[in-house]
């Protein structure tokens, strides 16, 4: 890619999503729904790697093309830019438990790229970003709500 088509881009995220033992059947449902979210233009998977993670602890890449064993993510294979390497597999292998699979993405945010585009062209940049886990949030509203009990 070249700068320019760089500067169109919204902003880049990547995830981390684990699954239990293997991918189970249900994976199915997230790819769909990924698949759903590009096709929308919301995002664009820039890239998008396997591992797995045995009881040892010892890690494998997982290889769409010779591996089956990840359902409903097949229409992803070849979404590489290279953007994630080895350096960034083993840093997302340490917050896997042992005996899992996972997914690693890295999509551009489509849906925020005139926002993004904007904020360039007019000398800003976005200088913090973060998230809310859903569990903090349902965490911080039961502890509010046993306070106004």
């Amino acid at each position: 890619m070249s700068v320019e088509e760089f500067e169109e881009m919204g902003p880049i995220d990547y995830v981390v999503l684990e699954w239990p033992t293997a991918f189970p059947d249900s994976g199915g449902e997230v790819a769909r729904l990924l698949t759903d979210l590009v096709d929308r233009g919301t995002i664009r998977i820039l890239d998008i790697a396997f591992m797995a993670k045995d009881q040892e602890g010892n890690v494998a890449a997982i290889d769409l093309a010779e591996d089956s064993g990840v359902p409903g993510f097949e229409a992803f294979d070849g979404a590489s830019s290279g953007l994630i390497g080895d350096e960034d597999l083993q840093e997302a292998a340490q917050v896997l438990e042992s005996g899992t699979a996972a997914a690693i993405l890295v999509w551009e945010n489509r849906w925020a790229a005139p926002v993004a585009v904007a904020l360039r062209k007019t000398g800003g940049q976005l200088v913090a970003s973060g998230r809310l886990p859903v569990q903090a949030i349902i965490a911080a509203l039961d502890a509010t709500e046993a306070i106004t009990n």
